[in-house]
């Protein structure tokens, strides 16, 4: 028996502040439940980005007081609708940020958070030099949401790139895979559709990746195209290159059927690393 989920996925613009982060993300989210989607997927940095060339600095808050979090909830309660807030900057300790994600039920409640794992410390050429360290505290813990409609494993962004941990997640009986981006517009247009795709594949789930577009204020710009992509690695939704919302109906059903059909998961089996003056024996 299908188990449908309407689904929407937020394709919003990296924005300077909290306040115009908020402008831009209500009305879709608005325009989402009004279409009968019943979960929201929003990108990285979803509560403002801002640069000092490839340094990213957005703005952040104590979690407690932190104003999108706070509002983003209390639309979860007022429209009834599940909300995965992909992740905004929250005050760390030693003057670093956290970029944590959330889950957010029908009652404005947060059923779970996590922290980006893995951090973008990478050179791309000699202009753009990224070091995500440098201003961000990398999290240790993966993290799976067993909401009410189904199972969501979150990951976020450059997270996309480590098969192992959406393994995990898969293993421990995630249907959809999530992963906010705001991935750079150079990696993206190189590897963005390929490595989304293989973890569906992989792991014969859902992966909902809703990615931010557009200039990144003070240099930079992210590459847009959030997609939804079904077990079999089909391409069910693409937000292309301008804001926007993104609907696609889940058949949860298929993440079974699926892995019926090519039972990997089942099939991963422990083994050891040769040296190369190790000889085999016959």
């Amino acid at each position: 028996m299908p188990r449908p989920l309407n689904i929407a996925c937020l394709q919003t613009r990296p924005m300077p502040t909290m306040e115009s982060a908020l402008a831009e993300v209500l009305p879709m989210a608005e325009a989402a439940v009004l279409a009968g989607a019943q979960m929201l997927f929003l990108p990285e940095y979803c509560g403002g980005l801002n640069s000092d060339g490839v340094r990213l600095c957005p703005p952040s808050q104590a979690e407690h007081v932190h104003l999108v979090l706070s509002q983003l909830r209390s639309f979860a309660a007022e429209r009834q609708v599940w909300v995965n807030i992909g992740s905004v900057a929250i005050n760390g300790s030693d003057g670093k940020i956290i970029n944590r994600g959330y889950m957010v039920d029908p009652k404005g409640d947060i059923l779970g958070s996590y922290d980006k794992i893995h951090l973008f410390d990478v050179d791309l050429s000699e202009d753009a030099v990224y070091r995500e360290s440098d201003t961000v505290a990398p999290g240790s813990r993966a993290r799976i949401y067993d909401t009410a409609l189904c199972k969501v494993g979150h990951t976020i962004c450059y997270d996309l790139r480590f098969p192992g941990l959406f393994r995990d997640l898969a293993h421990a009986g995630a249907e959809i895979l999530c992963c906010p981006a705001a991935f750079t517009k150079t990696t993206g247009q190189a590897h963005w559709h390929v490595l989304n795709r293989a973890r569906a594949i992989e792991n014969t789930a859902f992966v909902v990746s809703p990615c931010a577009v557009g200039p990144v204020p003070g240099g930079g710009a992210s590459y847009g195209h959030s997609l939804v992509i079904n077990p079999w690695g089909e391409i069910l939704a693409d937000g292309g290159d301008i804001p926007g919302v993104i609907h696609a109906q889940l058949d949860l059903d298929l993440v079974q059927a699926t892995a019926a059909r090519v039972p990997s998961l089942r099939h991963d089996r422990p083994y050891q690393l040769a040296d190369s003056k190790e000889k085999d024996v016959a």
